[in-house]
């Protein structure tokens, strides 16, 4: 049997060899998106291929029409054990500018910081130093009695060039990758001692609808007044999208979106989060949106409907008096809950159609349509991480919202039919995807310790 005193302890003896490890991954210069770093990749699946082998995984790198994949399976110490699908990705971004690194963005170092030592280099916390933490629990749990769950690994080369070879992979390979739940280490804590578990990702509509009216732009001299003017039609058609308390006003919009249990909506409103300070930091001051609902529950957990372009007529230096043909507008729904993507766009074109007046017509156009990600609340395995991860910090675990999408979490779930636990352990601060990316080492040591412990549970 697993013994996890034994497995923590040894982590604790050997945090400098397991930094030393996440060095030399770090050392790789694996830039998915810069065909001159597609060794760099391969190089990179390979290590990783050979780390897990050595822990007694059965690993292999496998091609795609991109850069590789790898794949790991190991069994657990127990028969009848469940079946967990840990997902990490190898690849970095870019590290332009360069002139704005401080040191070599693959020469990883320890820097000295007021609240202890960061690691910092390029990937060092998008994602590698998250996968590694992962793999050094794995490691430290063989040395002590064995996995208490079947592990498969999942480690991918292209997310940060938006994951191309991905989708094919995951069906052709199905069978082989079926798990009891997914686990995704690419996420957040809520601060450095208060670990979180992502438990909701909304959904995303992204429609275009076009106005037309006359076959050509026209003088806004001769035909001001008596023609249809597209920018103005379009302009109402917009603003009655919204009532006067910012909520959306289609007809069946808020169908399958259900309040917040109410454990979680009072850890919410106990958070030390200070909506001042959130819109201040981009120059605004008072919360717009559903009146009554707080900034952490707008972005966390409820739907929206934003104009994120509007375009028609002369939009060019000085003034040009035209009627424009046509006129614009690109409007995305972010969905929560049980949304219906496609009940969503059927909405939304009768809503632009009932205000079209005789002589006009809309065409609309498509930009993607996909579901809102929610694991339940009563979900056993989310209690059981939920608790590993208190007994680890001491605090009680965050049940987080994120405001935008992970497409590997819906590929899981349309693919795999899994569902994920999203448990991370990077910080906002963490300047992923920036000069001198760094990932904290009571981050990397408290991630280790924190998968031994989820496991053990999710293992029981």
């Amino acid at each position: 049997m697993t013994d996890v005193s034994s497995a923590l302890a040894t982590l604790d003896k050997s945090t400098d060899a397991a930094l030393a490890r996440l060095f030399d991954l770090l050392k790789i210069s694996s830039i998915s998106t810069d065909p001159q770093f597609k060794g760099d990749c391969q190089r990179a699946a390979q290590w990783l291929a050979d780390e897990l082998k050595g822990i007694g995984f059965d690993a292999s790198v496998r091609p795609t029409a991109g850069h590789p994949m790898v794949v790991a399976h190991a069994k657990a110490n127990r028969a009848n054990a469940p079946h967990v699908l840990f997902y990490g990705h190898y690849d970095v971004q870019p590290v332009d500018p360069l002139n704005l690194w401080e040191t070599d963005p693959f020469a990883p170092r320890l820097v000295d910081a007021p609240k202890g030592q960061q690691i910092v280099a390029r990937g060092s916390s998008d994602d590698k130093g998250q996968l590694m933490t992962f793999v050094e629990a794995c490691r430290a749990l063989q040395a002590n009695g064995g996995l208490p769950c079947d592990v498969t690994i999942l480690f991918e080369g292209e997310e940060e060039c938006g994951s191309p070879s991905l989708p094919a992979f995951l069906k052709a390979n199905k069978d082989e990758l079926k798990a009891d739940i997914a686990l995704v280490c690419d996420t957040n804590m809520w601060d450095t001692q208060t670990p979180a578990i992502t438990t909701m990702l909304r959904g995303l509509v992204f429609h275009e609808v076009v106005i037309k009216a006359a076959s050509r732009d026209l003088h806004s001299g001769m035909f001001g007044g008596p023609a249809a003017n597209p920018i103005r039609i379009l302009s109402h058609i917009l603003a009655g999208l919204h009532d006067a308390d910012g909520r959306v006003t289609l007809p069946g919009f808020y169908d399958g979106v259900s309040e917040l249990p109410a454990d979680v909506a009072k850890q919410w409103q106990a958070l030390p989060f200070d909506a001042k300070h959130f819109l201040g930091y981009v120059g605004l001051s008072v919360p717009a949106g559903e009146k009554g609902r707080s900034v952490l529950e707008q972005i966390w957990a409820r739907p929206t409907c934003e104009m994120n372009g509007i375009i028609g007529g002369y939009t060019g230096e000085g003034a040009k008096t035209v009627l424009p043909a046509e006129a614009r507008a690109k409007v995305s729904f972010r969905l929560v809950g049980q949304q219906e993507p496609a009940k969503i766009v059927k909405a939304f074109e009768a809503h632009v159609r009932a205000g079209l007046p005789a002589d006009c017509k809309a065409e609309f156009i498509s930009h993607g349509a996909s579901p809102a990600l929610q694991l339940p609340f009563a979900s056993p395995e989310l209690s059981k991480a939920r608790a590993a991860l208190q007994s680890e910090w001491g605090k009680e675990t965050v049940l987080v919202g994120s405001g935008g999408s992970i497409p590997i979490i819906g590929l899981f779930k349309s693919e795999l039919n899994l569902d994920s636990l999203m448990v991370g352990f990077a910080l906002e601060s963490d300047k992923i995807h920036s000069p001198n990316e760094k990932y904290e080492l009571s981050s990397f040591k408290g991630g280790m310790r924190s998968w031994v412990r989820v496991l053990e549970a999710l293992g029981q």
